[in-house]
């Protein structure tokens, strides 16, 4: 699995986007991705130019709502990382309309993506993230200041520009993050390091990953007040061998993203790959080797044709995460929360969510923290922290504050919430973009 430090986050817009979809050139129609199965809606892909000086361009994939496009809003959604591809991982991992085949060469309906709900645009930012590229080399240099960390920056941009404006504004629906949302849900972000780090060595204890002793000693010996990434070496020499030893203990066959899940071995799918073998190895119900057989296809000469992809033929592979970007280290210090009391002050939604397997940026930072920042908007609590229903079945726990700062976990999810629980975070997501509170009773929702 991919290193992501601030993660997806999603902004809903309320925006026609009909059959013309007067937004997209008609020369960057998706006719068919190969081994794609039959659909009934269209796509899109291909580059957007932001600076033509400096010959710097960001590559885009957009999915038809499947019916009713015209009636339903567009969703945008950022991968993090930084310098991780959207389309890679939101488009054809999480949420969009299909899945790579086993074998690497072919594709697979996703039956819970979220274009059942929503118009879906994915961009790959900023250049030099997957196919979005820079003639110039000092774009490869950059920071929240030009990319966002990712949604609240931008959204704070676009709320900075509605302010400013006598004309045209954009109208915010919602924000979510997954474990951070604008009314957005943000999904197992980073927010505040100082919580978020010191979460991920209490759920390594309260999951049995680590000893009493070893969990001790970094709550113990570890201060991590005013934490950053780039003074984690100022940490006491006892603190620092405490984490090791935790990091060690963990080591490298569990996947942190989702502790349940089990691990791919790369250098058996990627042999298996070659000799066109179907590779799908499950776990839960899940492949786990999806990102390898990802990584083939996008690879594929076929299928960046047929996306209009790769244009200038760049010299090195489509890969998850970029290896080309400098992506500004202190940004990863940047405290979120202030940005999204900004947002909320706007009255625009928050959803912040949290898979509840998820030990990289685990639900019990990102829940202390919604709490603080409802407790600094002076909000109160609308709904009580209890369990949403779906089919019958818990699918996690929620939250609300004020009407506009809802947390809500996904049982049995991953720091990829819909990779890893597809029904119950298309679930989440429908009740996000329709307003609706998270079913409260097994009875069916009226959406």
């Amino acid at each position: 699995m991919e290193c992501f430090r601030w993660q997806y986050l999603i902004i809903v817009a309320v925006m026609v986007v009909g059959k013309e979809v007067g937004g997209f050139p008609e020369e960057d129609l998706v006719a068919r991705l190969p081994g794609q199965p039959k659909v009934g809606f269209a796509q899109y892909a291909g580059y957007v130019d932001i600076d033509v000086k400096t010959g710097r361009s960001l590559f885009y994939y957009f999915a038809e709502a499947d019916g009713d496009a015209d009636e339903k809003p567009l969703t945008l959604w950022l991968n993090g990382g930084p310098g991780c591809s959207s389309i890679g991982g939101g488009a054809f991992t999480e949420l969009g309309p299909f899945f790579p085949r086993g074998d690497g060469r072919g594709l697979r309906i996703n039956k819970k993506s979220w274009n059942k709900v929503s118009n879906l645009l994915f961009v790959e930012s900023p250049a030099g993230v997957g196919w979005s590229y820079s003639n110039s080399t000092s774009d490869y240099n950059s920071g929240d200041e030009s990319t966002g960390h990712y949604i609240p920056q931008l959204a704070n941009v676009l709320l900075d520009y509605n302010h400013h404006s006598s004309g045209f504004m954009f109208k915010i629906k919602g924000i979510a993050v997954r474990s951070v949302a604008i009314s957005r849900p943000i999904g197992n972000p980073l927010l505040k390091l100082d919580r978020d780090i010191p979460a991920t060595y209490e759920y390594f204890w309260s999951h049995g990953m680590i000893s009493d002793e070893i969990g001790l000693r970094i709550m113990s010996e570890c201060d991590f007040e005013d934490y950053t990434f780039s003074g984690a070496h100022n940490m006491s020499k006892s603190c620092n061998e405490a984490i090791e030893e935790a990091n060690t203990v963990v080591g490298d066959y569990i996947n942190a993203y989702d502790v349940i899940l089990d691990v791919c071995y790369p250098s058996i799918v990627e042999q298996e790959l070659r000799l066109r073998k179907y590779v799908t190895k499950m776990s839960v119900g899940i492949d786990v080797c999806m990102s390898y057989e990802r990584r083939f296809y996008f690879n594929l000469p076929e299928v960046q044709q047929a996306l209009h992809a790769n244009r200038t033929k760049l010299p090195y592979p489509w890969s998850m995460c970029s290896g080309v970007l400098n992506y500004s280290d202190a940004d990863g210090d940047i405290n979120i929360l202030p940005l999204l009391a900004r947002i909320v002050k706007n009255k625009i939604p928050i959803w912040v969510f949290s898979g509840d397997q998820d030990s990289v940026v685990p639900l019990l930072g990102s829940r202390t923290l919604v709490r603080e920042l409802a407790h600094d908007l002076q909000f109160g609590v609308t709904v009580p922290y209890s369990v949403w229903f779906y089919k019958g079945q818990v699918g996690g726990w929620v939250t609300e504050y004020g009407k506009l700062l809802t947390f809500a976990t996904v049982r049995g999810a991953a720091h990829m919430v819909p990779y890893a629980q597809p029904a119950r975070a298309l679930r989440l997501f429908t009740s996000f973009v329709h307003g609706h509170q998270l079913p409260n009773s097994t009875y069916p929702p009226i959406d």
